[in-house]
């Protein structure tokens, strides 16, 4: 569950700068939203190999 508190807190951290891109036009916090988005992605896809690979040694 480690991995589930990864993402919520990756999504946290980046509140502020949704804020400030969407409401404020802060076109370097548009580049931090879009860097930590990456991220979450990445993190994502690590977590989709892992619960297959989990998935898979219980057969």
């Amino acid at each position: 569950m480690s991995r589930y508190q990864e993402v919520k807190d990756l999504v946290d951290s980046l509140e502020a700068d949704f804020t400030k891109f969407y409401e404020n036009g802060n076109k370097a916090a548009g580049t931090r939203v879009r860097t930590g988005m990456q991220a979450i992605k990445n993190l994502a896809q690590e977590i989709r190999t892992e619960v297959t690979a989990i998935k898979n040694e219980a057969k």
